[in-house]
């Protein structure tokens, strides 16, 4: 039997739990909660190190070796062995241990590999290592159906967009405008087992409140001048399929309400119906607000929020997917050029790749396809230089101007200290306000957050 931890090694994992990993060992990562509370000590992203070797306890008290502070985890919840394999074993929790499908028996082992999901009580995690981003991504950039999946963040966030995909829980999308929330939404469709029934897309940010109301809704024959004969929704029409809700966040408050008993009740009341009809749909929505700070400010239920945020997953901007760029480039320039016609694969010469991976792109994809449009159109036969490139874009190390210069992106966790300083002092910088402080490091405020929690920073009051 492996000897248990020494307290200070405990300790260690505790404070930096990346340190002391090796190329092949792997990762218990923190993807979310189903109850979509994480708590303030259950930080989406953190990474708990599985040393070969090891058997480590996972609990919610201060000896355990993997500390997870959430009501839903036992004291000593379970125990991950990195032995012959890596296996987990429930010790009895109050709340269980589930893998897949499968809830454990207390004492019972089950052995894990790179890309299981497991629950711990209502935390879910992923177990992530070399093996999990090696058999579910492509080796090439563009995958079977065309979707360029290149870099490493990515690669995880299909990988596990895969597993949740075979879940019924509602999934929320979030990222900035164009950074490709459509496509994950459906491939999370075609991946789940209601892949052959409908999928249903609507873009709450083009509607006005009443044609909110009938488009999602429906109406009954009556209901109002012009409704001459009944008509389904949008929501029945995505029945025993999936619903993808684009810009959720702009939703008027009463659509807001009547959606969420959608998803309590399970039940769709048309526009002058005197009664609901039952219906089996999955939600998607997706959203470029921070739906958190809108909670806060009373512009969004925090109850809805909490039903649409069974499962989150943050898609990176392209700034931070370099690894894209230029495959994405190449995609777009030849749709371009066959819709004008042109003969043969486009080409990129240096200059152009250069000024392409070096550009801010703070319209991310949309702004990319535009710009490959464009220089496709100019390019005509010929390679694309930077020449062919909008002069903003040629510029590329142009960047919108700040008051001060701005600290460097943050990077992956590495226990680095001069990226916790490079924190400590964007929040000193703006007062407090890490909505602010995020945009003045480059990254999203849950990237910010989830680091704050991994360097022991305290979260400022409001």
């Amino acid at each position: 039997m492996t000897p248990p931890p020494s307290t200070a090694d405990a300790e260690t994992r505790r404070l930096d739990p990346i340190r002391g990993r090796t190329a092949a060992s792997l990762q218990l990562l923190v993807v979310g909660t189903l109850d979509g509370e994480a708590g303030a000590q259950v930080p989406v992203g953190r990474a708990f190190a599985l040393p070969l070797g090891a058997t480590l306890v996972l609990g919610r008290e201060g000896e355990a070796d993997l500390r997870v502070e959430h009501p839903s985890v036992s004291r000593r919840h379970a125990s991950l062995s990195a032995t012959a394999g890596l296996e987990v074993q429930d010790l009895g929790s109050a709340n269980g241990t589930r893998v897949g499908d499968r809830a454990l028996a207390a004492g019972e082992r089950v052995t894990l590999h790179a890309g299981d999901l497991v629950e711990f009580g209502a935390v879910l995690c992923m177990v992530r290592g070399p093996a999990a981003r090696d058999a579910t991504a492509p080796a090439a950039a563009e995958d079977a159906s065309g979707v360029v999946v290149a870099s490493p963040a990515m690669r995880d966030l299909h990988a596990l967009a895969r597993r949740v995909a075979a879940s019924a829980a509602p999934v929320l999308l979030l990222g900035e405008t164009g950074v490709g929330k459509e496509v994950v939404a459906e491939r999370i469709h075609a991946w789940s087992p209601r892949a052959e029934m409908p999928y249903v897309k609507v873009n709450c940010g083009n509607l006005t409140e009443s044609l909110v109301e009938a488009e999602l809704f429906g109406h009954e024959r009556g209901a109002f001048t012009g409704a001459v004969a009944a008509r389904a929704g949008l929501i029945e029409a995505a029945e025993g399929g999936t619903l993808f809700l684009d810009e959720v966040g702009e939703l008027p408050p009463t659509m807001q309400t009547r959606l969420l008993r959608v998803l309590e009740d399970r039940e769709v009341r048309r526009v002058g119906a005197t009664k609901g009809r039952r219906v089996d749909v999955r939600f998607v929505a997706a959203t470029n607000r921070d739906l958190e700070a809108e909670v806060a400010a009373g512009r969004f239920r925090a109850d809805l929020f909490y039903r649409l945020n069974g499962f989150a997953l943050e898609i990176p901007p392209l700034r931070e997917r370099v690894e894209e760029i230029v495959p994405l480039a190449l995609r777009f320039a030849r749709k371009a050029r066959a819709q004008l016609g042109l003969p043969g694969d486009p080409v990129l010469d240096p200059s152009a790749r250069a000024w392409l991976e070096r550009h801010p792109w703070p319209g991310n994809i949309r702004e990319l396809r535009n710009t490959m449009d464009r220089a496709a159109l100019l390019a005509d036969r010929g390679p694309i230089g930077a020449e062919h490139l909008p002069a903003a874009t040629r510029r590329g190390t142009a960047r919108p101007p700040a008051a001060t210069p701005a600290p460097a992106p943050i990077a992956e966790a590495t226990g680095d200290g001069d990226e916790r300083q490079r924190i400590v002092e964007a929040l000193e910088r703006c007062v407090g306000n890490q909505t602010r402080a995020a945009k003045l490091l480059g990254v999203s405020r849950r990237t910010l957050v989830t680091k704050m929690d991994l360097y022991r920073l305290p979260r400022p009051r409001k």
